[in-house]
């Protein structure tokens, strides 16, 4: 195990004369470096470094590794500033201003690698203390601005973040699952990839691309069901030539994951061909769809109706009173905003509790958002609008969600369902209001759409409807500005593959607005 005192950092935190001027010139457009010089050592204090150097606890004696918490800040100047990790080497060589940060002005050689600050990354990641980070940032707030509360106002945003992975078609999708299988293969065999497709017989596989090798008239649909039946047969090929020659080997890893990955992709993207036998591309999508090979974790999804995401979606939860960061997690796309709550929820709360939560209607079916409610707390959202075409609304029935009854304004009431409140069509014939209240034919009585939160729902119309609801709703703009800035800064696209890394990427750059967040209040009162 490596020893602890060598890896604990000690930088200096009085300001040299050299650092002073430094600081001095960085009162403008490098204010994170002032900041980060002048408060390194308390965002990086003991107690955090104790926790860091427990990630180091199976590297071997000798060499010691490189200070986490020099690396951590190396981190937070690379999400700051765009900068890669062969990047970063060489501003840490030549830049001063990372040098002050660093505690290495004036080196001669770099005080980190580019493989130190990967290896601290995936440590950072497999003990989970990326998220330590964000907290640790939003402490410091709290220290240097003077900040102290225990009841939080909190607002949650999402916005699209684009897989790193190629987006493939099927059979792209297909062949490239199924050259993952044949690399597995002859690992385990030790064979080379070209002996595998040999010995299986493959036709398809092994040209420049999958296509390339089919070449057939991509808009003649007869060619295109050929095409995809010669895929098919070296797929089968190689699930024989498996089976006969590494046989062993389909039940472990990592073949056994290439198979299962390869079987899902032509699950989720064949089906019986009724009319010319085999298999054909299916109608419609795959609820979770697999989309790449190389992120195996991307889907498609919608931040709107016109807006298609292809990889993630990223969302932060803010503190509206002070503008800091207390949550950030990522999910595949097709996952609907709600499903995100519960791990900002847990991150939010050990901050304070949440007296006020400020969402868009994508968390409204969230239980964070009904648990909130039901505290009689403030749950601040745009209610569903109600588009009636000219008839009686949902706001003109008298609903009474205790009793379980709706009146309608021709005075019948009747029982509310599990989802619905549905009017006797026998009353709606004979009443003087129909052609006001419903456009179904005779015979067919009104129905009103009763939503589990309809009570919630009711409350928020009644906010929007009143000045001080409408200023309410409009807090939420500062969560949205601050997504804008993390967005401008990680950029539109995931830098890394998979769920795990890019949270971890996000964190990194929540830290940032929570250093600027707290930079400017401690100007402010100073």
């Amino acid at each position: 195990m490596a020893d602890k005192d060598a890896i604990r950092w000690s930088p200096g935190v009085e300001l040299s004369k050299v650092e002073e001027a430094i600081c001095k010139r960085c009162h403008r457009t490098g204010r994170l470096f002032s900041f980060l010089r002048r408060h390194r050592h308390e965002l990086f204090d003991e107690a955090f470094q104790e926790e860091l150097t427990v990630m180091y606890a199976d590297s071997p004696l000798g060499q010691p590794p490189r200070p986490p918490a020099l690396l951590g800040l190396v981190t937070i100047l690379q999400a700051a500033h765009g900068v890669s990790d062969a990047a970063a080497v060489e501003e840490a060589m030549f830049d001063r201003r990372w040098q002050m940060v660093l505690g290495c002005i004036g080196t001669e050689t770099p005080p980190f690698s580019q493989g130190s600050l990967v290896d601290f990354r995936r440590r950072l990641m497999e003990n989970g203390l990326h998220h330590r980070l964000v907290e640790r940032s939003v402490e410091l707030a709290k220290a240097t601005g003077g900040f102290g509360y225990k009841n939080l106002r909190v607002a949650l945003d999402s916005a699209p973040l684009w897989g790193a992975g190629r987006v493939e078609d099927t059979f792209n999708l297909i062949g490239h699952a199924l050259d993952v299988v044949v690399s597995c293969a002859a690992h385990a065999a030790q064979l080379s990839p070209e002996a595998v497709r040999e010995g299986a017989a493959l036709e398809v596989l092994g040209g420049t691309s999958i296509k390339a090798s089919l070449d057939i008239d991509w808009d003649d649909k007869r060619e295109q069901h050929r095409a995809l039946q010669r895929l098919l047969a070296d797929v089968r090929r190689l699930r024989e030539w498996l089976g006969v020659h590494l046989r062993a080997h389909v039940g472990e890893p990592p073949l056994r994951d290439a198979l299962d990955q390869l079987e899902r992709v032509i699950g989720q993207d064949l089906e019986p061909d009724p009319d010319n036998g085999g298999s054909r591309i299916a109608r419609g999508t795959a609820r979770d769809r697999q989309i790449s090979i190389s992120d195996p974790e991307m889907r498609h999804g919608r931040k709107s109706r016109s807006q298609v995401i292809k990889g993630y979606k990223r969302f932060i939860a803010r503190e509206l009173d002070h503008g800091l960061i207390v949550g950030v997690t990522v999910q595949p796309a097709n996952q609907p905003e709600r499903d995100a709550t519960e791990t900002l929820r847990e991150q939010a709360s050990a901050f304070g509790d949440v007296v006020e939560l400020h969402i868009d209607r994508g968390f409204l079916a969230s239980e964070w958002a009904k648990d909130v409610h039901e505290r009689g707390d403030v749950v601040s959202c745009r209610p569903w609008p109600t588009r009636n075409r000219g008839l009686f609304g949902k706001q003109d029935f008298e609903l009474d969600l205790e009793a379980g009854t709706a009146r309608c304004p021709g005075g019948v009431t009747t029982q509310i369902g599990e989802k619905s409140a549905r009017f006797p069509a026998k009353s709606c014939d004979a009443c003087p209001l129909r052609a006001r209240c419903t456009r179904a034919k005779e015979g067919r009585g009104r129905v009103v759409s009763i939503h589990p939160q309809e009570d919630l729902l009711a409350e928020l119309r009644g906010q929007k409807a009143t000045k001080e609801g409408r200023k309410r709703l409009r807090e939420r703009v500062a969560v949205e500005h601050g997504l804008a800035h993390i967005c401008n800064r990680q950029g539109r696209r995931a830098r890394y593959v998979g769920v795990d890394k890019n949270v971890l990427d996000l964190c990194r750059y929540a830290v940032v607005e929570n250093l600027f967040a707290a930079d400017r209040a401690e100007r402010r009162a100073a």
